[in-house]
Protein backbone atom coordinates (compact mmCIF):
# COMPACT_ATOMS: atom_id res chain seq x y z
CA UNK A 1 0.00 0.00 0.00
CA UNK A 2 1.09 3.42 -0.77
CA UNK A 3 0.46 6.69 1.11
CA UNK A 4 -0.94 9.39 -0.96
CA UNK A 5 -1.56 12.76 -0.04
CA UNK A 6 -4.62 14.78 -2.21
CA UNK A 7 -5.13 18.24 -2.40
CA UNK A 8 -9.14 18.56 -2.22
CA UNK A 9 -10.80 21.70 -3.32
CA UNK A 10 -14.01 23.53 -4.29
CA UNK A 11 -15.47 26.94 -5.04
CA UNK A 12 -18.88 25.87 -6.45
CA UNK A 13 -21.07 24.34 -3.56
CA UNK A 14 -18.69 23.69 -2.06
CA UNK A 15 -19.91 21.77 1.03
CA UNK A 16 -21.85 19.10 -1.54
CA UNK A 17 -18.04 18.65 -3.40
CA UNK A 18 -16.00 18.52 -0.60
CA UNK A 19 -18.13 15.51 1.14
CA UNK A 20 -18.93 14.01 -2.08
CA UNK A 21 -15.05 13.87 -2.87
CA UNK A 22 -14.15 12.24 0.67
CA UNK A 23 -17.21 9.40 -0.12
CA UNK A 24 -15.49 9.00 -3.86
CA UNK A 25 -11.87 8.98 -1.94
CA UNK A 26 -13.10 6.27 0.57
CA UNK A 27 -13.82 4.31 -2.76
CA UNK A 28 -10.49 4.07 -4.29
CA UNK A 29 -8.34 3.53 -0.91
CA UNK A 30 -8.83 2.99 2.36
CA UNK A 31 -7.49 4.73 5.55
CA UNK A 32 -8.55 8.21 5.15
CA UNK A 33 -7.33 11.12 7.55
CA UNK A 34 -8.53 14.14 6.94
CA UNK A 35 -6.63 17.63 7.73
CA UNK A 36 -8.92 20.97 9.15
CA UNK A 37 -11.14 22.26 6.03
CA UNK A 38 -9.75 26.00 5.07
CA UNK A 39 -11.06 28.76 3.23
CA UNK A 40 -9.44 30.73 0.95
CA UNK A 41 -9.64 33.67 -1.78
CA UNK A 42 -9.56 31.98 -5.07
CA UNK A 43 -5.85 32.74 -6.51
CA UNK A 44 -5.10 33.73 -9.96
CA UNK A 45 -8.54 35.16 -10.82
CA UNK A 46 -11.52 36.73 -9.50
CA UNK A 47 -13.84 33.79 -8.16
CA UNK A 48 -15.85 32.56 -5.16
CA UNK A 49 -13.44 31.35 -2.15
CA UNK A 50 -12.83 27.92 -2.38
CA UNK A 51 -12.81 25.20 0.30
CA UNK A 52 -9.28 23.02 0.97
CA UNK A 53 -7.86 20.38 2.50
CA UNK A 54 -5.46 17.77 2.09
CA UNK A 55 -6.73 13.66 2.20
CA UNK A 56 -4.18 11.40 3.78
CA UNK A 57 -4.38 7.70 2.37
CA UNK A 58 -3.59 4.40 1.28
CA UNK A 59 -4.06 3.15 -1.79
CA UNK A 60 -2.70 -0.28 -3.89
CA UNK A 61 -2.97 1.61 -7.10
CA UNK A 62 0.08 2.60 -9.27
CA UNK A 63 0.33 6.06 -10.26
CA UNK A 64 -1.61 6.34 -13.65
CA UNK A 65 -3.98 4.80 -12.35
CA UNK A 66 -4.51 6.90 -9.06
CA UNK A 67 -4.47 10.25 -11.34
CA UNK A 68 -6.78 8.47 -13.82
CA UNK A 69 -9.34 7.64 -11.05
CA UNK A 70 -8.92 10.96 -9.50
CA UNK A 71 -9.99 12.56 -13.18
CA UNK A 72 -12.44 10.97 -13.65
CA UNK A 73 -13.80 11.94 -10.28
CA UNK A 74 -13.81 14.88 -10.83
CA UNK A 75 -15.44 14.92 -14.06
CA UNK A 76 -18.40 12.60 -12.48
CA UNK A 77 -18.80 15.71 -10.24
CA UNK A 78 -18.40 18.32 -12.99
CA UNK A 79 -15.31 19.46 -13.80
CA UNK A 80 -14.62 20.47 -17.43
CA UNK A 81 -13.11 17.91 -19.03
CA UNK A 82 -11.43 21.52 -20.53
CA UNK A 83 -11.07 23.33 -17.57
CA UNK A 84 -8.30 26.17 -16.83
CA UNK A 85 -5.71 26.32 -14.58
CA UNK A 86 -7.68 29.70 -13.04
CA UNK A 87 -11.43 29.14 -13.03
CA UNK A 88 -14.06 28.35 -10.67
CA UNK A 89 -14.16 24.39 -9.72
CA UNK A 90 -16.69 22.22 -8.64
CA UNK A 91 -13.72 19.32 -7.73
CA UNK A 92 -10.24 19.56 -7.70
CA UNK A 93 -8.28 16.83 -6.94
CA UNK A 94 -4.33 16.85 -7.20
CA UNK A 95 -1.67 14.34 -6.01
CA UNK A 96 0.57 16.28 -3.77
CA UNK A 97 2.68 13.23 -2.88
CA UNK A 98 2.35 9.36 -3.64
CA UNK A 99 4.99 7.69 -1.54
CA UNK A 100 8.14 7.94 -2.50
CA UNK A 101 7.70 8.75 -6.37
CA UNK A 102 9.23 11.58 -7.97
CA UNK A 103 7.96 12.55 -11.10
CA UNK A 104 8.65 15.87 -13.45
CA UNK A 105 6.11 14.36 -16.13
CA UNK A 106 2.33 14.98 -15.63
CA UNK A 107 1.52 14.27 -12.79
CA UNK A 108 4.52 15.68 -11.11
CA UNK A 109 5.24 14.34 -7.52
CA UNK A 110 5.94 15.97 -5.27
CA UNK A 111 3.63 18.92 -6.30
CA UNK A 112 5.57 22.22 -6.86
CA UNK A 113 2.05 23.91 -4.63
CA UNK A 114 3.72 22.33 -1.42
CA UNK A 115 5.79 25.59 -1.64
CA UNK A 116 3.72 27.50 -3.43
CA UNK A 117 0.22 27.72 -1.30
CA UNK A 118 -0.81 27.74 2.19
CA UNK A 119 -3.74 25.95 1.27
CA UNK A 120 -1.76 23.03 0.75
CA UNK A 121 1.08 23.50 3.16
CA UNK A 122 -1.37 24.00 5.86
CA UNK A 123 -3.38 21.41 6.18
CA UNK A 124 -0.14 19.25 4.90
CA UNK A 125 1.16 20.44 7.73
CA UNK A 126 -1.55 19.53 10.22
CA UNK A 127 -1.70 15.72 9.25
CA UNK A 128 2.46 14.99 8.64
CA UNK A 129 4.39 17.76 10.01
CA UNK A 130 8.04 15.24 10.05
CA UNK A 131 7.44 13.69 7.04
CA UNK A 132 10.25 14.40 4.83
CA UNK A 133 9.20 15.41 1.17
CA UNK A 134 10.88 12.84 -1.56
CA UNK A 135 14.01 14.80 -3.36
CA UNK A 136 13.80 17.72 -0.84
CA UNK A 137 14.99 16.11 2.01
CA UNK A 138 13.05 18.73 3.89
CA UNK A 139 10.14 17.72 6.23
CA UNK A 140 6.67 19.18 5.68
CA UNK A 141 7.10 21.30 9.28
CA UNK A 142 10.81 22.81 7.57
CA UNK A 143 8.57 24.00 4.47
CA UNK A 144 5.77 25.66 6.43
CA UNK A 145 8.20 27.46 8.69
CA UNK A 146 9.69 28.90 5.40
CA UNK A 147 6.41 29.45 3.95
CA UNK A 148 4.52 32.00 6.73
CA UNK A 149 1.16 33.19 5.79
CA UNK A 150 1.50 33.41 1.60
CA UNK A 151 -2.58 34.19 2.04
CA UNK A 152 -4.98 34.12 4.76
CA UNK A 153 -6.59 31.14 5.73
CA UNK A 154 -9.73 30.22 7.68
CA UNK A 155 -10.97 27.41 9.14
CA UNK A 156 -13.85 25.96 8.56
CA UNK A 157 -16.32 23.99 10.85
CA UNK A 158 -16.88 20.51 9.89
CA UNK A 159 -20.08 19.80 8.91
CA UNK A 160 -20.04 16.33 7.69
Amino acid sequence: MITAYIGVGSNLEREKHIEAAIVELSHIGEELRLSPIYECEAVGFNGEAFYNLVVEMKTAMELTDFSRALRKIELRWGRKEDAAKFEPRTLDLDIILFGEHVSRHKPQIPRDDIYQYAFVIQPLYELCPNLVVPNDGQTIAQIHQKAGHMESLKIVAPWF
